[in-house]
């Protein structure tokens, strides 16, 4: 039953990576001012790509989980694979909420004086606490590992 819990969670992990590729490549043509746009202008926007700079660290970061379930999977948790898979989570959470709280900032110094931006900023709000939240626990985890590792290398060399 564990493996195929893991597999689930691999297979989650590859639908959220397809479903935010999908919604990045279709929400731009149809929101605010692109719809009239052609397709080369539309995705010539330098706001729509800084969001797609900013979604590589989000990519790294699945790429990563997915490459940690699998070391779950092989049993290779207590590994120092791991703990770089878990670093480098860690490090994308934590670029991601600088991408997002510039955006937020950009928005709400530049945004048009008849627009209302709160809507978008409280989603940069909740979604930097969000990537906050998952920086902490991955470099808990980390910790937690590095731990373990140092704890391990001590009684191999004792022994």
């Amino acid at each position: 039953m564990k493996k195929y819990s893991i597999i689930f969670l691999q297979l989650v992990i590859v639908l959220i990576g397809i479903a935010a590729l999908a919604i990045m490549i279709r929400f731009p043509l149809t929101e605010g001012r692109a719809v009239n746009l052609d397709l080369f202008s539309v995705y010539a926007d330098p706001f729509i790509l800084y969001g797609y700079v900013a979604s590589i660290a989000f990519f790294v970061a699945l790429y990563q989980t997915f490459k940690l379930i699998g070391y779950i999977r092989q049993n290779k948790i207590f590994s120092l694979n791991s703990v770089k898979a878990l670093r480098t989570i860690k490090h994308c959470a934590i670029v991601l909420s600088i991408f997002i709280v510039m955006a937020g900032l950009y928005i709400r110094i530049f945004h048009a004086t008849d627009d209302d931006p709160t809507g978008f900023i409280a989603i940069c709000i909740m979604t930097t606490f969000i990537s906050i939240i998952i920086a902490a626990v991955a470099a808990m985890f980390e910790r937690i590992l590095q731990n373990a590792l140092n704890i391990k290398s001590e009684n191999d060399v004792t022994v």
